[in-house]
Parts: C-alpha cells; structure tokens; sequence
C-alpha cells in the first residue's frame, strides 16, 4: 500500500471495524483494527473497569447508539508500521456497517427560536446554562475518506483527530480538542472546558462574562465530582486560552494523583460523563430541557472516544468537532452553551465557527 489514504480506504470498503487516530501535538498516527467478535458493547459506562482498546462512547446509551470499545487486535503506531499490515487477511462483508439515516435538520429561524426558548427557561427556572445543538448536512461527492481524513490531520495539529467505522456504531471523523481523562505516568488529567470565540492571528484574547461564567459552571461541576470520589490533593492551570482549528476556547488543566482511581476508573467516567460543557448546569435539569428542545439523536456526538488502558495508559476526549459519514451525506454536529446573557444570533454563528474545522477539510478535499 502506496499511501494512507489509500490504506483507509481499502479498510472502509472491507467494512472493518477499527479507529485511526493522533494526540495533540503529535505527527504519529496510531490504529486499532479487530475482527467484529472483537468488539464488545458494554451496558453501563462504569462496566469499562479492567477493560482496555479503543472506546467509543455515545452521549447516552441506548439500543441505536452503544457504548463500544473496540478491542485490541492488531494495534500499529507510526506510518510505516500501520502501512506494513497485510489487508488480505481481512475478507470483505457480507454485511454493511449500519447508517442511521433519520436525521433531523433545522433552519436558522428554527434554532434561533430554540435559543429564545432556551434563554426563557434559564431566566424563569433554576437551570443556568444548557447546551443546544444542530445538525449541518454537507453533501459528499466522490472524494476519498483516507484523503479526508489526512487532510484534517493536517489542518488541527492541536486536537484529537480521529476516523472510526464500527458496525453498531457507523463512521465517524472529528478533530476534538477536549480532554476528558488522560493519564501522564502516575498522574491523572482532567480538563474544563468552555466558551469560544473565532481564532485570532495576533493571539490578544479577551473574555466576555458569559464566557467566563460558562467555563466556571464546568470547573465547578469537576470539583464536585472530585470530591465524590475523595480527590485531593489537585493542582490546577489556568483559565487560559486554548486555540484548536478555526476557533479558541478557555481551558483549566485538573492534575492529581493516578491512585486515586486504580479501581475506579469506570465508575468516576461514569459520573463525569456528560460534562456541563456538554450538557449544561445543573447536570439533570439541563439534560432534561435537552431532551425537550433537541429533535434530533446526538448519537456519538458530546460522548467520548479514546485509547483505554491502552499500553498502560488512558487518553479519553469529548466528541466534539465531529462528523457521522453516510453514503450520500456528511452530517456535522454543533452546539452552543446558552446562558441567560446568550445573544441567539451569537449563538447561531458560534455552532458555523465550531464547524468550520471539519467543512475548511471537505471543502479543500472536494476542491482538489
């Protein structure tokens, strides 16, 4: 096999199930490929104590959208090594990798009266802030999926960039910059994560309130859940700005002690995930409005993907920035945390900014 996108390509027209992904800051590209009896659909977030692979993980599970982790079969880092694995040995399917085509698209008009709505809840009930999503459809021609990929692997050095097919799951690409869990040696990582604005050249940020306000709701949300499990002590970094694609956000590091959770790493990803950065605050207030002004399925999209006890250690995101791809369609999942001091309009061209990271990749690829 000549290049890589070729190599992904012959893998997705084999219907293999497998993940291809790179760290932030990283050029070196790992992957994971198993046969199917080696994928395992866990009930229950916390069942993924004593596991380890490749897990990916949807915002709520549910019969259409499993929790997966893919286990380990052939598992390959650097280019050269991930090109040197013999294709023939996987057969083609007789089966297609399900696509969930029932998509529920809104126009501008739609969504900005559902952050009006959103707006009134926050201000007439004891519901702070609540994520509110919509889909993008793009329509595919007949460019490559491998080159697609590269192409955004090339584009966010600084985010999670990664492509997945899995049967139960379909074929998602995104490029996140949000750490959910990461182990550094015997330390472990946590990252709040919240408010966004477009990219600057000249990297002179300033904040607006909401901005701040938004991203103190999730530091404080950690903490509580740091207290639950009797984490301390911790160190902290920031709030400070993190630039990922088109946009930027404002970001605090949480660091303590791996040993804290030696045994309970299923549990404490369980209770931390959704974040409010995903779901908003307080957590079952606001999944429930989620549940009221949302008409379309999140699927994968605000859950979690990453290497899981995977050579020893743990690298967990939030999906955000990501995409499902069908035969005829990219469909891209963007959302905003709407607060009481959200403007609608803002909020519209914040989920086009988010955005922006996967359709400058489609764009460019299609135009070649």
């Amino acid at each position: 096999m000549e290049s890589l996108d070729e190599f992904l390509d012959s893998l997705l027209r084999k219907d293999c199930s497998f993940a291809i992904w790179s760290m932030p800051g990283s050029e070196i590209l790992e992957i994971l490929i198993s046969e199917e009896e080696d994928v395992i659909y866990p009930e229950q977030f916390r069942k993924l104590n004593g596991q380890e692979g490749f897990v990916f993980a949807p915002y709520e599970i549910s019969g259409k959208n499993p929790l997966v982790l893919v286990k380990p079969g052939i598992y390959k880092n650097g280019l050269k090594n991930i090109l040197a694995i013999d294709l023939t040995q996987f057969d083609e399917k007789d089966t297609a990798t399900e696509q969930i085509t029932n998509h529920f698209i809104i126009d501008k008009a739609e969504y900005l009266s559902d952050i009006d709505s959103t707006i009134d809840e926050i201000k007439s009930s004891k519901l702070s802030k609540a994520i509110v999503s919509r889909l993008i459809p793009i329509q595919r021609k007949e460019e490559s999926i491998g080159k697609l990929y590269m192409k955004l692997f090339q584009q966010t050095p600084n985010a999670f960039v990664y492509l997945v097919n899995i049967a139960k799951a379909g074929n998602w690409m995104g490029a996140t910059p949000e750490v959910l869990l990461k182990s550094e040696g015997k330390t472990m990582e946590t990252v709040s994560l919240a408010g966004t604005q477009s990219r600057r050249k000249d990297v002179d940020y300033s904040w607006h309130t909401k901005d701040i306000e938004e991203q103190a709701f999730v530091s404080r949300y950690l903490l509580d859940v740091f207290h639950q499990f009797n984490i301390h002590p911790y160190t902290t970094i920031g709030p400070e700005t993190l630039e990922s694609g088109k946009v930027a956000h404002l970001s605090t590091t949480f660091r303590f002690s791996e040993k804290k959770l030696t045994q309970k790493l299923g549990e404490f990803i369980a209770e931390l995930h959704p974040t409010p950065a995903v779901c908003g605050y307080p957590k079952l207030k606001a999944s429930k409005f989620i549940e009221k002004i949302e008409r379309h399925d999140r699927r994968y999209y605000t859950g979690y993907l990453g290497p899981w006890r995977l050579n020893d250690s743990v690298r967990i995101f939030v999906n955000l920035r990501c995409m499902e791809v069908t035969p005829d369609q990219y469909i891209l999942y963007s959302g905003g945390g709407i607060t009481s001091r959200s403007v609608p309009e803002e909020e519209w061209e914040e989920t086009n900014n988010k955005a922006g990271t996967l359709i400058s990749a489609i764009e460019a690829v299609q135009n070649t």
